[in-house]
């Protein structure tokens, strides 16, 4: 086993792995830019060592940085999470160069997987249905053809990279060749490399994935499913498993292509096989090939038992840890995510400074890099926190904001919210039938709404979860509206008392000098 490991990443996910290498105690190495220099994850590291200034590219991306901080501490392996350098095959090869352990896939499966139209073909090989769709494109005319071929509407993908990044979805000829140059323009700067391919867009279909772990001699086990079906931005909002209403059938058609797809290349550690599904028509897509762990792996852990970052830490140090049969899940498990993005403005993201927060009560799992007084900063993910619940067998957990499922809160940055709670009250998610890229489609409350008179109803008859989603600044029917997250909408803000809706007090506004700060005492209501 290994006496020191670096962690090459930050945020929760450092957090989250320097947790189970206290458990096992194994000494643990954080790495940090400028913009991290007081982070938790750099506090609550065994050492640290700084990598570069802010942006990405000198610090986290920095592969001899990387490299050099374990040569100078001393690390046995490096673990690098999600994001950042955890699918670049040339990283780990790098390390293998050092005698440093990489821990998670081999090289020749993160490039094998890397690239999606490569993946693709290997999914061909080995039986995995596919979506109708095109290799790599070398020009807009040839991709207009393929469009016709396939059939509007279609997506234009990166074939590099992932989370939902270099991804548009064209109805028409004009809407392609207007996306043509700012997709490859995205890839290009997110991955360095600028290679784009069609696939046809199924609009009503789900995205389920499953997660898989191989011993890299050929045995790869699924270790259940999730539902991400609920995103914006073609990135994922809330997660949970089991799939809500997914046949048995199909269930199990996914398990053996993920197991069949990954046994085919010998995959070694964790890693994550994404399909879009119609459940009405019990079919199911290959879509692609993640080669780390994800972010809603605690749902998996949840419902398993399992500690898949532990597993992955034997792994990489030569012990062998599938069971000889699948674990059996035993209740559901969801997960939502807390972004800094402004919801009201296309999901742009934010930086602010935290104020003050409000997390879940003991029995929530919530993993985040966020506290009193964290500055978010413009140069990386807005992904702040994520919490995750549980629920016996027979019933599915709610992401609202009922006590079986707090929402983390934040107070103080005006413009961080947490956007997993309007699905609370959907008729869409109670059913199941949630569906990628819902999220932009629900009704936004107008801005103009400043003064609580004109923004009651706008800001509760209209707020995507019907009543008390707590991010419209909504409380339930008959009851006022409070707090901050109230004024982001123009809501009136008043003092933490409850009072009917029928005596709002006069004296106070919530116009565009309350924005500025709350509480504020003002002229009158007009």
């Amino acid at each position: 086993m290994f006496s020191k490991v670096l962690v090459a990443n930050r945020g929760e996910i450092a957090l989250r792995v320097i947790a189970t290498l206290r458990r096992k105690g194994i000494g643990s190495v954080a790495v940090w830019s400028d913009a991290d220099r007081f982070a938790p994850h750099v506090r609550l590291a065994d050492e640290h060592v700084r990598l570069g200034p802010a942006p990405a590219a000198d610090s986290y991306l920095n592969v001899e940085a990387v490299v050099d901080a374990c040569l100078q501490t001393g690390a046995q392996a490096v673990h690098p999470g999600y994001g950042f350098l955890s699918e670049n095959a040339g990283f780990a090869e790098r390390l293998a160069a050092q005698g440093i352990v990489f821990i998670g896939p081999r090289p020749e499966h993160l490039r094998a997987f890397g690239l999606k139209h490569t993946a693709r073909d290997l999914a061909r090989a080995a039986g995995v249905p596919l979506l109708p769709g095109t290799d790599v494109l070398t020009d807009l005319d040839q991709a207009l053809d393929q469009a016709h071929r396939i059939g509007w509407p279609v997506m234009l993908k990166s074939s590099a990279g992932g989370g939902g990044i270099g991804m548009h979805l064209c109805a028409d000829a004009d809407a392609l060749a207007a996306a043509w140059d700012g997709v490859q323009r995205t890839a290009r700067a997110s991955f360095g490399d600028a290679r784009v391919f069609l696939e046809r867009f199924v609009p009503h279909a789900r995205h389920v994935e499953v997660q898989v772990f191989g011993d890299g001699r050929g045995r790869v086990m699924a270790l259940g499913e999730r539902d991400c079906s609920l995103q914006r931005r073609n990135q994922k909002v809330i997660e949970e498993t089991p799939a809500p209403l997914l046949p048995d059938a199909l269930r199990q058609r996914l398990f053996r292509a993920a197991e069949d797809l990954c046994a085919s290349v010998g995959y070694a550690s964790a890693g994550t096989v994404e399909f879009i599904c119609d459940p009405a028509r019990a079919e199911a897509w290959f879509l692609e090939v993640n080669t780390r762990l994800q972010v809603e792996h605690p749902v998996t852990e949840a419902v398993l038992g399992i500690d898949l970052v532990d597993w992955m830490i034997r792994q990489a140090a030569g012990q062998e840890v599938l069971p000889a049969t699948r674990p059996e899940p035993q209740g559901a498990a969801i997960e939502a995510r807390l972004y800094a993005e402004m919801p009201h403005a296309g999901f742009r993201p934010s930086a602010d400074r935290l104020t003050e927060l409000a997390f879940p009560p003991p029995g929530v799992r919530v993993d985040g890099w966020i506290e009193t007084g964290t500055e978010v900063t413009p140069h990386y993910d807005p992904m702040l926190a994520r919490s995750s619940s549980t629920a016996p067998t027979g019933r599915r957990p709610s992401p609202g904001c009922a006590p079986r499922w707090p929402t983390p809160a934040s107070r103080g940055s005006r413009r961080t919210w947490p956007i997993c709670a309007p699905s609370r009250g959907r008729t869409c998610w109670s059913a199941g039938r949630c569906r990628p890229r819902r999220w932009p489609t629900w009704p936004l409350p107008p801005r103009r709404s400043r003064c609580w008179r004109r923004a009651r109803r706008p800001a509760c008859r209209n707020c995507p979860a019907g009543w008390a989603c707590g991010m419209w600044g909504c409380r339930p029917r008959g009851r006022w509206m409070r707090g901050p997250s109230a004024m982001r909408t123009g809501c009136w803000a008043t003092r933490p008392t409850r009072r009917r809706w029928k005596s709002p007090p006069a004296a106070r506004c919530c116009g565009s000098r309350a924005r500025r700060g709350w509480p504020w005492r003002g002229r009158p209501c007009r």
